[in-house]
C-alpha cells in the first residue's frame, strides 16, 4: 500500500487558519502576569521558556487508580521551570470520567485545554463544530514542530484527526514503536523442545503442534490439563488470526483496501474459512473452551501459569517468573499464504488525547507547550522524570532505576502510567514496555506489519450518527454469529443466510461510508 501523500490544497487550508487563528486571543485563560499582546507574553517558537512572564492554564485530566496527582509528578514540576507555563490540572477519576467530560461541555464550564481526555472523533466533531474546541491546524503548523514533522514522515496521524472540512480539533498520543502497537504471539518453546516439534510455518503446523500440545503431556504431570491455545475474550481470537486468511484490519474495523477500494469482509469466503479453522480448534479442545467466557484477570492468570501454549499479548508483563519459556511466533501462514499481522494499531494510536477550548486566551502557548512532548527529550521527561533521580542512560536509552521501575512506584511519577497521555511513544523512550524479549518477539512480527495503518476515519456528524447506527445492529449480529459458528452452535450451512442478514442491515450502505470517508483522506 503507498502513503498517501497531501498536496497544496491542504497546506493552504492550514495557512489559512493559521492567519485566522493567529489573531484569536478572547476568553477567559489566565492574564495575571502581563497585559495580553505585550513582549513578556510574545510566544518563542523555539528553545525555553515559551513565555517571558509566566502564564497558568487550566486543564481537565482523566487520573487513572494507579497515578498520583498530576502536580506532584517531576515532569509538570520541571517543565513548568522551563516553559514558564503553570498548569492546574482538574483531576478527574477513570471511574465517572465520561460524566464529568460531558458535563464540562453541557455546562459550558470549560477549562483551557483537555489533558489526555479520550475525546471520540464524534465529540471532536461536535465539541468543534460547536464552537467549543478550536481549530488546531493553524496553530499546528506554526507552533508544532516536533507534531508536524511526525505528520510529514507518517501522513496517516493527518488522516486520522482531519475532519471532512479540513479542521483538526483534538491531537492523538502518537506510537512510532511497532511492538507497542500490537499483542505478540507467543508460543511455549518448552513445550516444542520437549516434544521435539519445530517452530510453526503455517496454520496447518499450528494445528499439529496445538494437537500435540493437547496429547503428549508437554508439561508432563501425567494428565490432560494443556490448555493448547487461549486468547482474551470474545473474538479476539479473530482479530488475531485474521491476517493468516488475508483479512486486515484497516479504518479501525474489519476492512481490507485494496488499489484503493474498501472491502468490509465481515460476509467473505475468507472469513468463513476464518471461521471454520477456529471451529475446528474449538471442537477438538485445541482453543479454550473458556475463550467465550472467562474474564480478563483469568486470562492473564493462564498467560502465568506456564499450563498455555499459545496465547496473545503485547508484554511480557504477565508471564514474567516464567518468561523463558516463551518465544514470539510470526503470523502462521494461511491456506492461501497470506501472512500479514492484522492486528496493529494505528501510528496515531490514541485518537483525542489533546484539545483547546475557546476559552484559552493563550492558544499559540498552549499548542509549543503540549509540542514538547511529541519529541523524545519531552517524551523522556514525561515518561522517566529526571535523569540521576529516576532514570540513568544506558547507551542513551532511558531506564528507569531499580526503585521506580515497579509497577507500584512508576505510575506516581508519570502520567503516560494508566494509558492515553499525549506524547510520542518512540524505541526511545520504551525501555519499560520494549524489553528485549518483546523486542525480539516483536521481530518475527516486523515483516508482516502493514505499510500503513488508517485509524477510524473521521466523519461528519450526521455520518458519524448513521455509521453508529448501522455498526450497532451489523457489529452485535456478527459477534453473536461469529460465536456461534466458532462454538459450533450454528452450521456453516447457514452461511448463505448469515450473508444475506448483513445485506439487510445494509452492510453494504456501511462499506460506502467508510468508501467515502477513504477517499476523503486523499489530498
Amino acid at each position: 500500500m503507498v502513503r498517501k501523500q497531501w498536496g497544496k490544497s491542504a497546506v493552504s487550508l492550514m495557512l489559512i487558519a493559521g492567519l485566522v487563528l493567529g489573531g484569536c486571543s478572547s476568553g477567559s485563560g489566565s492574564k495575571e502576569a502581563a497585559p495580553e499582546g505585550s513582549a513578556a507574553t510574545e510566544v518563542k517558537k523555539e528553545g525555553f521558556p515559551i513565555v517571558e512572564a509566566p502564564v497558568q492554564l487550566k486543564m481537565f485530566t482523566r487520573i487513572a487508580p494507579v497515578n498520583g496527582t498530576f502536580k506532584e509528578m517531576p515532569v509538570f514540576q520541571d517543565y513548568e521551570q522551563m516553559s514558564n507555563v503553570k498548569v492546574e490540572f482538574i483531576e478527574a477519576p477513570t471511574d465517572g470520567f465520561q460524566e464529568k467530560k460531558n458535563l464540562l461541555f453541557a455546562s459550558n464550564e470549560l477549562p483551557d485545554a483537555l489533558y489526555r481526555s479520550s475525546l471520540s472523533p464524534l465529540e471532536a466533531v461536535r465539541y468543534g463544530a460547536g464552537g467549543q474546541l478550536i481549530p488546531l491546524e493553524g496553530l499546528i503548523e506554526e507552533y508544532a514542530p516536533n507534531l508536524t514533522q511526525l505528520m510529514e514522515e507518517y501522513p496517516e496521524i493527518r488522516a486520522a484527526i482531519t475532519t471532512p472540512e479540513g479542521h483538526i480539533y483534538a491531537i492523538p498520543g502518537i506510537v512510532t514503536l511497532g511492538s507497542a502497537r500490537t499483542d505478540k504471539k507467543w508460543i511455549n518453546t518448552a513445550w516444542l523442545e520437549k516434544l521435539n516439534l519445530d517452530m510453526p510455518e503455517t496454520t496447518d503446523e499450528l494445528y499439529d503442534v496445538l494437537v500435540a500440545f493437547r496429547d503428549q503431556d508437554p508439561n508432563g504431570n501425567g494428565q490432560k490439563d494443556e490448555i493448547p491455545m487461549t486468547a482474551r475474550l470474545g473474538l479476539h481470537i479473530v482479530t488475531m488470526m485474521s491476517g493468516s486468511f488475508g483479512l486486515d484490519q484497516q479504518l479501525g474495523y474489519n476492512i481490507n483496501i485494496e488499489d484503493d477500494k474498501v472491502e468490509i469482509w465481515m460476509g467473505s469466503e475468507r472469513n468463513k474459512e476464518m471461521l471454520m479453522y477456529l471451529n475446528k480448534l474449538y471442537t477438538e479442545k485445541l482453543l479454550d473452551p473458556e475463550v467465550f467466557s472467562h474474564t480478563e484477570a483469568q486470562y492473564l492468570a493462564k498467560q502465568g501459569s506456564g499450563q498455555t501454549g499459545v496465547f496473545f499479548d503485547q508484554t511480557n508483563n504477565n508471564f514474567l517468573p516464567i518468561a523463558d519459556q516463551y518465544e514470539g511466533m510470526s503470523p502462521p501462514a494461511g491456506p492461501h499464504g497470506d501472512r500479514m499481522q492484522a492486528q496493529a494499531s494505528p501510528v496515531p494510536r490514541d485518537f483525542g488525547a489533546f484539545a483547546i477550548t475557546s476559552v484559552n486566551n493563550y492558544p499559540e502557548v498552549t499548542m509549543r507547550w503540549i509540542d514538547y512532548f511529541y519529541s523524545d527529550e519531552g517524551s523522556t521527561l514525561l515518561r522517566f522524570g529526571r535523569e540521576g533521580e529516576h532514570y540513568e542512560l544506558k547507551d542513551g536509552i532511558p531506564y528507569y532505576k531499580e526503585a521506580y521501575s515497579t509497577s507500584e512506584t512508576q505510575p506516581k511519577i508519570t502520567p503516560y502510567a494508566g494509558g492515553g497521555a499525549p506524547h510520542l511513544i518512540s524505541e526511545q523512550v520504551a525501555s519499560y514496555i520494549n524489553p528485549p524479549q518483546v523486542q525480539e518477539a516483536q521481530k518475527k512480527l516486523d515483516p508482516f506489519m502493514p505499510e500503513v495503518r488508517y485509524a477510524a476515519p473521521m466523519f461528519d456528524e450526521q455520518t458519524a450518527q448513521q455509521v453508529n447506527i448501522l455498526r450497532n445492529d451489523i457489529d452485535k449480529y456478527y459477534e453473536e454469529q461469529s460465536t456461534k459458528f466458532i462454538a459450533g452452535a450454528l452450521s456453516f450451512d447457514k452461511w448463505g443466510e448469515f450473508q444475506e442478514t448483513l445485506k439487510k442491515m445494509k452492510i453494504d450502505e456501511l462499506q460506502q461510508l467508510y468508501q467515502d470517508a477513504y477517499d476523503k483522506m486523499e489530498k
